[in-house]
């Protein structure tokens, strides 16, 4: 204690009773070196305070290589320092190396019973470990010699009714106690779930895991109230949520409840959906002292069923307009073709022409197609190098594919009929380019076939064409039947793209 800093005479007085003492004192800082001990302790460890201060106490006493001993004593004073809590260690076996008159150092074997004490400063800090110790070597040696005998009733009045044999047995719930609490520790922190402890009206953090760090995009959270550690949460309900369960003591479960999160360091709010509950946590006479967040992140999941329920919505619809279409081909070309094997067969070309745009859609999760691709699915039959497509990449809604890949099957097919396609030498060029109001020009141009001829009267395929630009579309179609071939100017709106 003389080699503490003290001053005044209170200090001394109080340093001189530390010496005094007959019991063994000794006091260790938070990295185990000693501090200073009182005279009582020298003695029970036979040496002289300048083999002691300044040095770590496992440096200077090891157990005589009993590293379980050491590993004993390492937790208790650990524990101190980390909790700032009082240990106690009721039996500990901890030889020592004595060093004689002579210098000689022998080993002896001992035993103890410790309590370690956190001394702090004025801002709560642990600056000091106070060891209590007391050698109960002889005790332990006695209750061994007469341990299976008849008759302890000498050593049981000793030991005040086995008062050592009772001390051991706590000491060893007590590390039970501790390894089970580790074990839960362990468990809360990497339970896959999120988990928080909020107490106090406040809603101060004590405690959470590594999935709730994640949830919510940080990691320092314990020791702040709820609305300085995630403000953003405030004006979303959870903390008057937080307040009935603290007023009630009644739990409260949520299910896909939507939450926005700060999760990224821009400071833009991310939303995410959870299932949790809050659990209200009761002091021993009852009262909530606070709550337990326990939950999961059901963002993917929530997500997922909307998608579902959106693509049944849309599947709904597409079938419901497939089988118009499909009802509309099937009358007009049964008009058009009152011999039954020319109407298969023309029925059969159309419901092709409207499953090839069905799987570019199903390809895309009916999100859409590109322009390009609705035109080469339905001219690629008459080849690549007679056919030639020429614009920008364009993307289409699913009902403008659709359309687009039923008007441009009319036209390859009345071009292989009757227009350029029929000629070996006759070609057909595809071109489109927005315009500067921001709609769509296409041009469909035939050349190196027969003069184009007007029909006398429109069939089908005229029909379905004017049908599909002017009404399904809201374009404009105008079609010159020239000497070079047929020529067909389209333009449709901007509306029509994938938005």
């Amino acid at each position: 204690m003389k080699h503490l800093e003290l001053s005044g005479e209170l200090a001394r007085d109080i340093a001189l009773a530390f010496d005094a003492s007959p019991n063994p004192y000794m006091l260790l800082t938070p990295d185990l070196r000693y501090a200073g001990m009182n005279q009582a302790y020298l003695d029970a460890v036979g040496r002289s305070r300048d083999d002691l201060v300044g040095k770590p106490i496992f440096e200077v006493f090891d157990a005589a290589g009993e590293n379980s001993s050491v590993a004993q004593l390492r937790r208790s004073l650990d524990r101190v320092v980390a909790t700032g809590e009082r240990d106690h260690l009721a039996l500990i076996h901890y030889p020592i190396e004595i060093v004689e008159a002579d210098g000689h150092a022998r080993v002896e074997d001992r035993w103890w019973s410790a309590t370690h004490t956190p001394v702090r400063n004025a801002a709560g800090e642990v600056v000091y470990i106070l060891q209590h110790t007391q050698d109960v070597t002889e005790l332990e040696r006695l209750r061994r010699r007469v341990e299976g005998q008849e008759d302890r009733s000498v050593v049981d009045a000793m030991m005040s009714g086995n008062l050592l044999a009772r001390a051991e047995h706590v000491q060893e719930d007590n590390r039970r106690l501790q390894s089970e609490r580790n074990r839960l520790l362990d468990i809360f922190l990497q339970t896959p779930g999120f988990i928080a402890v909020l107490t106090g009206p406040d809603h101060v953090f004590q405690m959470h895991n590594r999935a709730y760090a994640d949830l919510v995009g940080r990691d320092d959270l314990d020791g702040k109230p709820l609305r300085d550690a995630l403000p953003e949460v405030l004006d979303q309900g959870f903390l008057s949520l937080l307040d009935e369960v603290r007023r009630t003591g009644e739990p409260f479960q949520g299910r896909g409840v939507p939450v926005q999160l700060a999760r990224s360091r821009t400071g833009g709010l991310e939303t995410v959906y959870v299932d949790f509950v809050y659990q209200p946590l009761r002091d021993a006479d009852g009262s909530v002292a606070g709550v337990f967040v326990q939950g999961h992140d059901v963002t993917d999941a929530v997500l997922a069923d909307r998608r579902q329920k959106l693509m049944i919505d849309e599947l709904n619809h597409r079938v419901k307009n497939t089988l118009a279409t499909v009802q509309s081909i099937a009358m007009q070309t049964a008009r058009s073709h009152p011999d039954p094997s020319r109407f298969a067969e023309s029925f059969q070309a159309r419901l092709l022409a409207l499953s090839h745009t069905h799987d570019l859609l199903t390809r895309s999760h009916w999100e859409g197609a590109e322009l390009h691709d609705v035109l080469e699915h339905e001219t690629e039959a008459h080849g690549r190098q007679r056919v030639l497509l020429n614009g920008p990449a364009v993307p289409l809604k699913p009902s403008a594919a659709l359309s687009l890949g039923m008007i441009f099957h009319e036209l390859a097919t009345n071009a292989a009929k009757y227009g350029a396609l029929s000629a070996p030498e006759g070609r057909v060029m595809v071109d489109w380019s927005p315009t500067p109001d921001g709609h769509l020009s296409m041009v469909w141009t035939e050349r190196g076939g027969p003069p184009a001829v007007a029909p006398q009267r429109g069939g089908f395929g005229s029909r379905l064409i004017e049908r599909s630009v002017r009404h399904d579309l809201g374009g404009e179609i105008d079609v010159n039947y020239g000497n070079e071939g047929l020529v067909a100017s389209m333009t449709f709106p901007a509306d029509m793209g994938r938005s």
